[in-house]
């Protein structure tokens, strides 16, 4: 029995409370966003309350404070791309009246920061993403990379749109390519953007040439040029050896070829006595050309 009496007196005491003015509180009071959502797009996921101190009556407090058949303050933007914030003093005349009987003592925080791009539809340059593919060893892209269709065309916000800067990377996902290729690969936007960005071609043909050379080497004679004679080399016994790749359609022209490791005396190093080995002939179809050793160390009398 005394329980129960414990219970209605606090009872009556909550209740009688709440029937109280004056109190004051702070909540998070919900709010909704209004634009033009055919031109217009929020890149970013926009505030969905706004933290405001309030007074008034008791039960007027606790519903607005758990949300209890609150309305969302509207914010009606006309022009949302021209700037992407509201100041609590752009709020707080309406708020106060959309909020009455309870008064709004103040909008708290900072700026209230959001992104609303205009949507617009641009049209893009393809270009190879070169970190899709990869060729195989000893092989090299030649000539123009042809696109077909050559442009492509876009719709989202103009901030993303402007970011890619004209040109649209084409992901071809291959590896070891190593002859000429041609192939239509699918379109895509990035997973985060995908929802923001509609591409109208989800296809692209993609093709370019393809050169892949051969390994060779071949042991070489030195031919010495301009060394007194009271100078010599360290390692007179030495044989260089070059190494290069060349295409197969070549080959014939190599096989009339005597090519020989040019050493001259006035081109030396005087710093450390060293001979740059210098390959004679050099064709322009031979690739990568290396010597071993590439410079010779010189002994003097």
């Amino acid at each position: 029995m005394v329980v129960l009496c414990i219970i209605a007196a606090t009872t009556f005491w909550v209740l009688n409370a709440l029937n109280k003015d004056n109190y004051s509180t702070i909540v998070d009071y919900p709010i909704q966003w209004e634009f033009d959502e055919e031109n217009y797009v929020a890149v970013k996921t926009l505030p969905k309350s706004v933290q405001i101190q309030i007074t008034g009556n008791g039960w007027d407090l606790l519903r607005k404070y758990f949300n209890i058949s609150s309305t969302a303050y509207s914010i009606q933007l006309n022009s949302p791309a021209e700037k992407n914030f509201l100041l609590p003093t752009d709020l707080k005349r309406s708020l106060g009246e959309f909020i009455t009987p309870t008064l709004l003592e103040n909008v708290l925080g900072d700026t209230l920061f959001y992104q609303i791009d205009r949507i617009v539809t641009r049209t893009l340059r393809p270009e190879l993403d070169t970190t899709s593919y990869a060729l195989d060893k000893n092989s090299v892209l030649t000539g123009k990379v042809t696109f077909n269709p050559d442009k492509l065309e876009l719709k989202g916000p103009s901030s993303l749109l402007d970011g890619y800067e004209g040109k649209f990377p084409v992901k071809l996902n291959s590896r070891k390519i190593n002859s000429d290729y041609s192939s239509i690969v699918p379109l895509s936007v990035e997973d985060k953007f995908s929802s923001l960005i509609q591409l109208t071609q989800q296809e692209i043909e993609v093709s370019f040439a393809v050169i892949s050379y051969l390994e060779g080497n071949k042991r070489l004679k030195i031919k010495k040029q301009n060394f007194p004679t009271t100078v010599s080399l360290q390692d007179e016994e030495l044989v260089p050896v070059l190494s290069y790749l060349i295409e197969e359609s070549n080959l014939p022209e190599l096989e009339d070829l005597e090519f020989e490791a040019v050493l001259d005396y006035r081109k030396r190093n005087r710093t450390d006595s060293t001979v740059q080995l210098v390959l004679q002939p050099n064709p322009s179809f031979l690739k990568e050309v290396t010597i071993t050793p590439p410079v010779v160390k010189l002994k003097y009398e």
